[in-house]
């Protein structure tokens, strides 16, 4: 089937928005990144960018994944660089230098952590203050006796830069949007070039006073008491997601993806189960219902959702990382396949494979969002995103290729950016038809096999996964139904990518079986 076979009207057609370049952009990209290289050869640069990539991996990980991979990524380099020092006397004593050196360097991760497990869990610039106070109690009471010495300074200097660097990492991720950061900012700023200033007035005034032992020890149990604060803070604060028994309407169009039976909602000791009426029961973990039979994970779906779940906390950012370095303008990006959507307000609109839901901000306001993805870690990712952006989307873990909706369910269905590597791609397509409302708009994008070759088979952390792909990726404009209307494909970013836009018929004949 041609794309001008079934060409949508004059006066329905949307033209692809067009994706800009920003100058500026990239070359903020580049002088940071040049900072970033310099700290790792001068301390005075290290001292402040150092503790930034630490802060942002670790908040992109399950936390003890986060933490087992910051422990080797210490643990390694720590031991060529003291490798002078490794003691060749006999096995015993260097099992035990390797004993402690792991030790060491695993306590030394366990500020960020703690980061890890608090931080989400707090609001504001209360999010920041995690790691800088667990990182002054290590350096007050933990590394002293881990080298046999007193600690060193009081610690004032260590929370400072610490502190900024979570700021930045906090400020990073909520897209360094001005009403987001504004009042968090202007109280860290207040804060910090005080004790800055207070710092160096007592250096080039002489003043030891700082310096002196108890004045260490006292600031370091304060940070103790305020880190056990915010601990018992992050506790307190309980899943705010809504439960699943307040939502009847997107109960309402819940089925089973395998018996198509109606689902209700089983609350047991303060856990929620969707259950339908043969007995078929699916867990609600972490506020998302779970749709997947072992089965599910056969093919490309195992395959790519193993990829998704290694670069899942660290998806968002790549691409806004490769875009700046690219000078290109993310909103535009995104813009120039969702503006093909014909979305109004109050429709239902279903993204399959939703992954971390960056395509849900550019819908309009007054839509009712629904997400389905086959990853876990993708949707974990989603769930942070919609409470920064100040979203609320039902989200659900399962295959695309066997929705958990009732026919006729949704104004607006589309996938972007995974279609290609589904198992099955027609009984995908079927899928969203059949749950798309009569005359719902519906559309299918992803990348075309240039971009694939060119860009993923060379990126490390993909390039294993399609570089020994069976079939070269193809513009899947022959298995939408010839029944569908207004069938229309846009060919974006210079050929890189494809966009297919149809409508399902009024009447209804375009329902799938």
């Amino acid at each position: 089937m041609g794309a001008g076979t079934h060409a949508r009207t004059k006066e329905q057609s949307k033209m692809p928005t067009e994706v800009r370049s920003s100058h500026w952009s990239q070359i903020v990209a580049w002088i940071v990144a040049g900072l970033f290289i310099a700290g790792f050869f001068l301390p005075g640069i290290g001292v402040w960018t150092g503790p930034i990539l630490p802060v942002w991996f670790v908040l992109t990980q399950r936390p003890l994944r986060g933490f087992l991979w910051m422990v080797v990524i210490d643990y390694i380099p720590g031991l060529q660089f003291h490798w002078r020092s490794f003691p060749l006397t006999g096995p015993i004593p260097a099992i035990e230098y390797l004993g402690w050196s792991l030790v060491a360097v695993a306590l030394g991760v366990l500020p960020f952590t703690f980061h890890r497990l608090t931080s989400p869990r707090l609001p504001g610039l209360l999010a920041t203050l995690p790691l800088p106070l667990a990182a002054v109690v290590f350096q007050m009471f933990v590394e002293p006796r881990l080298h046999g010495s007193p600690a060193a300074g009081t610690g004032i200097q260590t929370l400072l830069t610490v502190w900024l660097a979570a700021v930045l990492v906090w400020m990073w991720n909520l897209e360094f949007r001005a009403e987001r950061i504004r009042a968090g900012l202007t109280w860290f700023a207040t804060i910090f070039f005080s004790a800055e200033g207070l710092l160096i007035s007592f250096r080039m005034s002489g003043n030891r006073m700082l310096q002196q032992p108890p004045i260490g020890i006292a600031f370091a149990w304060t940070c103790v008491a305020g880190a056990t604060a915010l601990t018992l803070f992050a506790l307190l604060d309980r899943d705010q997601s809504r439960p699943w028994a307040e939502r009847q309407d997107s109960v309402a169009v819940l089925r089973s993806p395998f018996t198509a039976e109606a689902l209700h909602v089983v609350t047991d000791h303060g856990r929620e189960t969707l259950a339908s009426t043969c007995g078929e029961q699916f867990p609600v973990r972490n506020g998302i219902p779970v749709f997947l039979k072992q089965a599910d994970f056969i093919g490309d779906n195992g395959k790519y959702n193993h990829m998704y779940e290694t670069i899942g906390g660290f998806y968002d950012d790549t691409q806004r990382i490769f875009s700046a370095f690219r000078g290109i303008v993310l909103d535009s990006y995104f813009r120039n396949y969702m503006d093909l959507l014909e979305v109004k307000p109050g429709d239902s609109v279903l993204e399959t494979s939703v992954g971390t839901g960056l395509n849900f901000k550019y819908l309009r306001d007054g839509v009712k969002l629904t997400g389905l993805d086959l990853s876990q870690e993708m949707l974990t990712n989603c769930q942070g995103n919609m409470s920064r952006w100040g979203l609320e989307a039902d989200l659900y873990l399962g295959n695309a290729e066997r929705l958990p909706f009732a026919d006729a369910s949704f104004d607006v269905v589309y996938t972007a950016g995974a279609f290609n590597f589904f198992t099955d791609r027609p009984r995908a397509i079927r899928e969203m038809i059949r749950v798309a409302k009569p005359g719902g708009h519906l559309m299918i994008e992803d990348e075309t096999e240039e971009y694939v070759k060119g860009t993923y088979e060379n990126i490390p952390f993909t390039n294993s996964f399609y570089k020994d792909r069976k079939d070269v990726v193809t513009v899947p404009i022959d298995l939408v139904p010839p029944e569908m209307e207004d069938i229309h494909l846009d060919m974006l970013k210079d050929g890189k990518f494809y966009a297919i836009t149809f409508r399902k018929p009024a009447g209804g004949s375009g329902d799938a079986e």
